[in-house]
């Protein structure tokens, strides 16, 4: 379908202005409330007047005498009807009506007629601008073959017109326009000939231009133009924006032809990735971008580059040579005061003179500057360190400094179009240019910070120094942009070691980059008063913090924006303070825990800045209806002393024990309601005068809650009853939002306890949070405010959430639940996997693989089965994600069942029916052969049946075909070119299956094709952790005979001796971290070989060790026994059990396998041959005996 019309770029008239945008804006702004009934009435009528003359159209016969004045009626009477949706939104003429009425009227039309074509065409782009209409692709096909005939056949003159229509009509349209672009895109055609630089005539230009942009417009979800196109338009933009303005040309206009040319290079960049193919190419449309991004800024004369390079430096833009004082000139529309494409240094007109002015003459000359900056001097005074924007003297922000709107407020604001359109085109180029070949034009637009001379112009120059807002608040989009994603580029960064005089490294380049960065974002900050500009300065703000490396950084960076953000925690604007909260988010996100902030929030509320406790955070929410002084606008001298608070951080001492006040500020804003309610409109009230926070405000607090548990749970731990009552009273609203962040706040809640409680942690049980607070916590929440968000069917994320929530108890607080409360959480879990919506299911199916470790839940039989039934109906799901959660829920049950073996005994196996456990041994077999999020689990648990599985079992007929496909998908899985953690966990699983003593691994299947591929893995297996864990499961059969016959003996113990061999050959820099813990386990591999072996295998294992191969043995079996590869327990000892911890009990094991192998008895034809390769093998166990008695000796 076409798409609505001129909407992004309004086209001009004849005469350069437009009338119907101009008439928006006065709607918007200055209609009186209470006109609804008037503007129903306009409405009407303008809906009556377009039936008459639709109808009156509908009624002209072509071969009439009156043809064209009865046309030139209706046109008239079309076009004097102002239909506006956005001033009329009553309005309701029928898209398909006006393509009726287009589709009728064109044929009526002949071409020779050229004043009836001219005002066809005004009366096309009139009704779909206006009425934003929608066409259909007959009415495009017919408007855009009329349109292009008239180029043709027309005059000249009439081609404005005719443009100007046709850029309505194919604006959003260019995908349904293939078949006539190649026509209007010919090398002679129309619209190259009149957009081309050499065009005399700016109008055609300028409507040419506008028409290739609105071809190149794309609204979301549309299919950009071929990439032949794209070039070709590209390099007609790009020349017009480099080519000089014309001698004796009206600057006013030529900036309109400016901004045409922005808006289609802006089109063409967003049409998705864009390829440069030299690096000038690149190069060259930065510094033009750059150069338009500074146009007619008053002070900045430079000799801008004709290309930018990549480089490590600032490419700083050379002065332009100084021009003698000349005599002010009275107030006039200056046509040449600045020349897109030349230097303003080489100009001769006297206009660009009054950067020369006195002090008292530039502020009379400079009254009308738009957002009130006339003050050149603050660009051009190199010896001013101080980057505070002159015009913050000024007060008006305003497009137009006078009432009467004269030429050069005119030309003041559309030069700040051009800016801004400059500075919309480079957030486009970053967007669609990758990451990594921007990089070296940082410095181009990002300053270090001044080494002496002028200062660079970047985008902080903008930011500071740009009379509009909106093209500060551009600048900082760039900003954001360009720091969005660049945590590796930045991680660089680095200035703690002491400063080097001979050179500066790259390291301390980036570092100073970022805390230039961090000045001229606070001095922003200060200095801004446009709402709008102050939320992109926070955004921009979050976006440093969150790509910084501030740990690498000296500290005392982010301490003063801390202090600075308190002014704007009471802003009457909503977005603001959403937004400093988000800033605060990414603070304590950044590197948690990290030190100063930490320190920041232990600090009591009234030292965390430079305010009294009066002026808190936390005093303007005060119910007296007094203004606060936070409510107030601050002078820069106020908010100064906020940005350079003269207080130190103190060591936290007696104030630890009170909560964080970022924490109190946080729950204060989500419980209690407010009454000083006339500074914010957007507050939700609940009857009573009692106003609560808005939305997002709430949402937002709710956010950096979970992100302070997350990051510094120790602080908050306190809090946690608290807290819990705090997310009830959320679970209990009605916004949806409001619930989803809650639970994400439970489950960010219970991840920290849990981390508490965990094996690994640190914390000292005495500082833990107290179980009885724990279960009390997850009483109340369980008790009623979590049932909502669970049975919530209409807001998937927060039933999914809620999900996360219940699996995220402690497992010990879980034991001392009530038990209906406990059967309630099961209940729920299971079923919630049967919900129609995936992402539902898979958060089920995890929480159950959650609670399936749980030690009161796994001897739970009916439990067992139960999850088990739901994990193998979970499996054949259609979703991808659903299926890999069931895996990861099967592998953990099978890891229960493997540990209630040794907990339970053989009870617990006679419990489960036969018919479920060759079911779960079907499915992991066929899931093993999925995708690999899949596959990785699906083998741990078939490692774990296999295990699991007793005798009886194994010899049924129903087990044997079923066994046998596990196996072989095992050895398949484990041979195959798969990801690291799916044969990682292959031979985790073939390790686990030889612990089962029942399983028959002499048999053909194990003895060679199972062993075969773990040795071809230790072999040959690139990734050493790969090869680790196959070495680990070759040494887990506790029996000489689950080897096999004498040659596959043989066969493991070559195997594992090349691979100890060959340890240390591999191109990955990255694998040799794992070198020693391989060897170790090789090493401890073929001791256990040797423990396990008989006399007919002493052949040919003494002749390995009486060969060079024997030699690399002994040498890293020492080092093993000492302990000297990797030190203590390694990954080979824990999955052999772990029995040697230490060198005493390794060489207590050597002497055991030595005496064993003293004791073998050669018999049969071949003793002769056992014997000699006994006496072998004794000696090099002698030799490594003694070896390491003498050197424990020595340590000892």
């Amino acid at each position: 379908m076409a798409s609505t019309t001129g909407m992004s770029s309004p086209a001009f008239g004849r005469s350069g202005v437009s009338a119907a945008p101009q008439a928006a804006d006065a709607g918007e702004r200055f209609a009186p409330a209470g006109l609804d009934r008037w503007r129903l009435g306009v409405a009407s009528d303008a809906e009556k007047q377009f039936s008459r003359s639709a109808a009156k159209l509908r009624s002209v016969r072509a071969d009439s005498g009156q043809l064209q004045e009865e046309l030139n009626l209706v046109f008239d009477q079309l076009m004097s009807e102002n239909y506006n949706k956005t001033i009329y939104p009553d309005i309701d003429i029928r898209p398909e009506d006006v393509c009726t009425l287009l589709k009728r009227a064109v044929p009526l039309v002949p071409l020779t007629q050229e004043h009836l074509v001219i005002k066809l065409c005004q009366l096309i782009h009139h009704l779909l601008y206006q009425l934003k209409v929608i066409m259909d692709e007959q009415t495009l096909i017919v408007l855009l073959k009329y349109t292009t005939s008239a180029l043709k056949v027309c005059s000249t003159w009439t081609h404005s017109d005719v443009l100007l229509a046709l850029s309505t009509v194919v604006y959003g349209n260019g995908p349904q326009c293939h078949q006539q672009l190649s026509e209007l895109l010919l090398e002679d055609g129309v619209l190259l000939l009149y957009s081309a630089p050499s065009q005399p005539n700016l109008e055609l230009r300028r409507v040419a231009l506008t028409c290739l942009a609105n071809m190149f417009y794309r609204i979301p979800g549309q299919a950009p133009l071929d990439d032949e196109y794209r070039s070709l338009c590209f390099n007609v933009f790009l020349k017009n924006l480099q080519s000089p303005m014309p001698p004796d040309t009206d600057e006013l206009f030529y900036c309109m032809v400016i901004q045409s040319a922005l808006k289609g290079l802006h089109c063409c960049l967003s049409g998705g990735r864009w390829k440069f193919g030299e690096v000038e190419e690149l190069g060259s449309v930065l510094a033009t971008i750059k150069r338009l991004m500074f146009q007619a800024v008053p002070g900045v004369n430079v000799e801008w580059p004709d290309v930018l390079y990549p480089a490590p430096l600032p490419q700083y833009e050379g002065l332009s040579a100084p021009k003698p004082a000349e005599p002010p000139e009275t107030p006039e529309p200056k046509k040449d005061a600045a020349v897109p494409g030349k230097s303003s240094g080489n100009k001769k007109k006297k206009s660009r003179g009054k950067a020369k002015k006195t002090s008292t003459e530039q502020s009379r000359g400079d009254d009308g500057e738009e957002g009130g900056r006339g003050e050149a001097e603050s660009f051009t005074s190199p010896s001013d360190p101080s980057f505070y924007p002159s015009w913050k003297l000024k007060s008006s922000d305003s497009e137009f400094s006078d009432a009467e709107g004269n030429a050069q407020s005119k030309l003041r604001c559309h030069h700040g179009r051009v800016r801004q359109g400059a500075v919309q085109c480079l957030i486009a180029l970053v967007k669609s240019v990758e990451k990594r070949m921007l990089y070296g034009y940082w410095f181009s637009f990002i300053p270090e910070s001044p080494i002496g001379g002028p200062p660079p112009l970047t985008l902080v120059t903008i930011i500071l120094k740009d009379p509009s807002p909106k093209v500060r608040a551009c600048a900082l989009q760039v900003l954001s942009a360009m720091l969005d994603g660049s945590r590796q580029f930045l991680a660089v960064a680095e200035d703690t070691a002491s400063p080097r005089t001979s050179y500066t490294p790259f390291s301390l380049s980036l570092a100073t980059t970022i805390r230039e960065l961090h000045r001229a974002l606070s001095l922003a900050l200060v200095a801004e008063t446009a709402t709008q500009t102050i939320i992109q300065v926070f955004k921009c703000l979050a976006c440093l913090v969150f790509n910084a490396p501030y740990h690498r950084l000296r500290p005392g960076l982010l301490s003063p924006l801390w202090k600075q953000m308190r002014c704007y925690l009471g802003h009457r604007d909503v977005n603001v303070r959403v937004s400093v909260l988000t800033l605060y988010g990414a603070l304590v996100l950044t590197h948690a825990p990290f030190p100063e902030v930490q320190l920041l929030l232990q600090q009591p509320e009234s030292s965390s800045g430079s305010f009294t406790q009066h002026d808190s955070a936390l005093s303007w929410r005060r119910r007296d209806g007094e203004s606060s002084p936070s409510r107030t606008p601050l002078t820069p001298s106020q908010r100064s002393s906020c940005t350079h608070s003269p207080r130190v951080l103190h060591t936290p001492g007696e104030e630890d024990s009170s909560p964080p006040w970022l924490l109190q500020l946080c729950m204060s804003l989500v419980t209690q309601p407010r009454e000083d309610h006339q500074s914010d409109s957007e507050g939700a009230g609940t009857g009573g005068g009692v106003v609560l926070e808005p939305a997002p405000i709430l949402v937002e607090a709710l956010q950096l809650l979970s992100h302070l548990v997350r990051g510094y749970f120790s602080l908050v731990q306190a809090s946690l009853l608290d807290i819990g009552q705090m997310c009830a009273h959320c679970l209990g609203e009605s916004n949806p939002f409001m619930q989803l962040h809650a639970t994400k706040l439970l489950v960010e809640l219970g991840t920290g306890i849990i981390q508490q409680y965990s094996a690994e942690s640190k914390v000292p049980e005495n500082l833990r949070v107290p179980m009885s607070q724990v279960v009390q916590f997850w009483s109340e929440i369980l008790s009623g405010p979590l049932n909502g968000p669970l049975q919530n069917e209409q807001h998937t994320m927060l039933q999914m959430s809620a999900c996360d929530s219940l699996s995220s108890i402690l497992p010990q607080a879980f034991a001392q639940l009530p038990d209906k409360t406990q059967m309630m959480c099961v209940t729920v879990l299971l079923g919630l996997t049967y919900s129609e919506k995936y992402l539902v299911k898979k958060s089920a199916v995890r929480a159950l693989g959650v609670y399936i470790l749980f030690p009161c839940l796994r001897e739970d039989v009916m439990f067992l089965a139960d999850t088990a039934n739901t994990v193998l109906a979970a499996l054949n799901d259609r979703s991808p994600n659903v299926r890999a959660k069931a895996a990861w829920t099967l592998g953990n049950l099978t890891d229960t069942l493997t540990v209630n073996i040794e907990s339970v005994g053989v009870d617990f196996q006679e419990e489960l029916s036969d018919m479920l456990l060759l079911k779960m041994l079907q499915a992991a077999t066929l899931a093993s052969d999925d995708k690999d999020i899949v596959k990785s689990h699906a083998v741990r648990a078939l490692g774990n049946l296999l295990r699991f599985l007793r005798e009886s079992q194994l010899t049924k007929s129903a087990f044997q075909r079923p066994l046998d496909d596990a196996v072989r998908a095992l050895v398949k899985t484990v041979q195959a070119e798969a990801i690291m953690k799916v044969r990682w966990n292959t031979c985790y699983a073939l390790g686990n299956a030889f612990r089962n003593p029942a399983l028959p691994l002499d048999s053909p299947l194990f003895s060679q094709d199972v062993f075969s591929a773990l040795c071809h893995v230790v072999t040959f297996c690139k990734n050493y952790k790969v090869r680790i864990k196959s070495a680990a499961a070759l040494a887990v059969p506790a029996r000489r005979g689950c080897y096999g016959d004498i040659k596959q003996f043989s066969f493991v113990w070559h195997s594992l001796a090349t691979a100890l061999e060959n340890s240390e050959d591999t191109n990955d820099f990255l694998e040799y971290r794992y070198c020693a813990s391989l060897r170790h386990t090789l090493s401890q591999a073929l001791l256990h070989l040797l423990g396990v072996s008989q006399s007919q295998d002493m052949p040919a294992i003494g002749a390995s060790l009486d060969s060079e191969e024997g030699c690399t043995i002994k040498k890293h079996l020492t080092k093993c026994i000492r302990a000297e590869d990797g030190g203590g327990e390694l990954e080979g000892e824990k999955e052999m059990g772990g029995n040697c911890s230490n060198t005493q009990q390794r060489i207590e094991h050597l002497q055991l396998t030595l005496t064993r192998v003293k004791e073998l008895r050669a018999e049969g034809d071949g003793r002769r041959e056992e014997e000699g390769g006994k006496d072998i093998v004794v000696g090099f166990l002698e030799d490594c005996l003694k070896t390491c008695e003498e050197q424990l000796e020595q340590q000892q």
